[in-house]
């Protein structure tokens, strides 16, 4: 019944956070539609200044082509694994826009990670690949910086200290619409990647043939999706511009103050806006005049917070708990335990907390530094219970060299295995805890040839001479058993076990 109870806590998904998750996912994907389109016209401009002038512009546009495709590849791969773990979760009629078994745990996990057909190594080598193609196209140093850093594939130090690789951390248990925005993220890193390499090689054609043909405004926003209560910043410049003679913003009709460009709003409420404006520039034939408009989004405060190990917190137990909140790196997050009673405090990149009291709950309040300012993320609230009794177990080496851990069920044990033990071990071992108990003492019930039960007492931890004694005379098929077990946990609660463990000799 534990186990089950286990299992179900651990599939009990907020659906505040799963409906945070589309949304999330909805202003990605709106986003990626936008930058598609201005790297579309970009695509459009090399193709006409090619026809025009091929000598001067078919390596750059050769070039831009090149990026072309592998964006393109990358990003319709991301694409064919979103349908895939969709269709997992919902059949073969699934609809990715319209998810209906979002919080899903196996789909992506079957999809990126099972042994025979999983891609998510394939995922993680393509990454890897697109990444060290792009940045050797991008000459600006903080251009460079913010791709490597969208397509890093290192693991987070908390993830490793798990043992997990890149697909694990990502993908491992991870409901299915969680899934799809990480690689709607993805898509929206690619095409943002893409549209600066264009930018890029745009800027290496000659300005003087491309003035005359072809002049675009773009806003380039240092990031598409704002959390409220943030600034949405975007730089407005107009592309092949003579660096001596900038052009002229407008924004709804009036002229705004910048010498390069940045251009700045307060985000007071959520929701999808839309700047407007056009630029003028002199071109020495004339005021050449460009329109512009730029969608963003502006979502609500997410930050997720899950212990590492289950969907509760123990009492008098050190429980791991990882916090995170898209887009804020995990050195600007911080934590603090509003009620319940307890300790939390940071360890590595993740948290330890530690609360004082079984029963009721503990609510953690996450907060992040946006700017210089702190902002809430959000409280999340977890059952405080008490920790479970262990599992009484005879610990021993095998012949190669393993341990062991003999655990009774009507499997019989080597006598040579019970006689180099020491004594008996007491854990919480199920799959999701691996928690140690200090065994304070036990007793072993022995049957003799009347059929009496014989009764010794343990040396503490240990077996004691008599009960070593005995387990000399024991013959093949014979059994004796172990109960009345005391142990002591990591809370500190003294605890008498209810079961016992049947030991067979081999």
């Amino acid at each position: 019944m534990y186990i089950v109870l286990l299992a179900m806590l651990a599939m009990n998904i907020s659906s505040d956070v799963l409906n945070g998750f589309s949304l999330v996912e909805e202003s990605l994907s709106r986003s990626t539609e936008n930058a598609a389109l201005q790297n579309e016209t970009v695509y459009r401009e090399f193709a006409e200044s090619d026809s025009i002038n091929h000598e001067k512009t078919g390596i750059w546009y050769d070039k831009a082509m090149y990026v072309k495709q592998i964006s393109d590849s990358l990003y319709n791969f991301a694409d064919e694994l979103k349908l895939l773990i969709v269709r997992k979760a919902d059949g073969r009629n699934a609809d990715v826009m319209n998810i209906r078994d979002k919080e899903d745990l196996e789909a992506s996990t079957y999809v990126m990670l099972s042994p025979s057909k999983g891609r998510g190594q394939e995922l993680f080598n393509a990454i890897n690949n697109y990444r060290e193609q792009i940045l050797g196209m991008v000459s600006d140093e903080t251009q460079r910086v913010i791709i490597a850093s969208n397509f890093s594939t290192e693991v987070p130090q908390k993830a490793g200290a798990l043992g997990k690789n890149w697909q694990e951390y990502n993908f491992e248990n991870t409901p299915v619409v969680a899934a799809i925005t990480i690689l709607t993220k993805l898509q929206n890193d690619v095409r943002y990647a893409e549209g600066e390499v264009l930018h890029t090689l745009l800027n290496n054609v000659d300005i003087g043939d491309m003035r005359v043909n072809k002049l675009d405004a773009y806003v380039i926003p240092t990031s598409r999706n704002v959390i409220q209560g943030n600034p949405f910043s975007a730089r407005i410049i107009m592309a092949a511009v003579d660096s001596t003679a900038r052009p002229a913003i407008y924004i709804d009709g009036e002229k705004i103050s910048s010498e390069d460009g940045w251009y700045q709003i307060p985000t007071p409420r959520t929701g999808d806006f839309t700047i407007k404006g056009y630029m003028e520039f002199n071109s020495g034939n004339g005021i050449l005049r460009r329109d512009f408009s730029q969608d963003y989004s502006v979502v609500s405060p997410l930050a997720t917070v899950s212990a590492t190990m289950m969907n509760v917190l123990y009492a008098g137990y050190d429980n791991p708990v990882s916090i995170s909140v898209p887009g804020v790196p995990s050195n600007m997050i911080s934590a603090s335990l509003k009620n319940g009673g307890g300790t939390l405090r940071a360890s590595g990149n993740g948290f330890i907390v530690n609360p004082s009291k079984v029963g009721g709950d503990v609510t953690i309040k996450v907060s992040a530094n946006q700017n210089g300012r702190h902002q809430s993320m959000g409280e999340y609230s977890f059952r405080v219970r008490q920790l479970p009794d262990p599992t009484p177990f005879i610990e021993y080496v095998d012949e190669n060299g393993n341990t062991q851990r003999y655990r009774g069920g009507g499997t019989p044990l080597s006598k040579k295995y019970l006689m180099s033990a020491d004594g008996i071990v007491a854990a919480i071992d199920d799959g999701l805890l691996n928690i140690g108990f200090r065994v304070l003492g036990f007793e072993t019930t022995f049957f003799d040839n009347m059929g009496n039960a014989v009764s010794e007492l343990s040396d503490g931890t240990g077996f004691s001479a008599r009960q070593k004694s005995n387990f000399q005379k024991l013959t093949r098929g014979k059994r004796f058993y172990i109960q009345r077990v005391r142990a002591i946990g990591p809370d500190g609660i003294e605890r008498q076990l209810t079961t016992s463990l049947e030991v067979i000799i081999n």
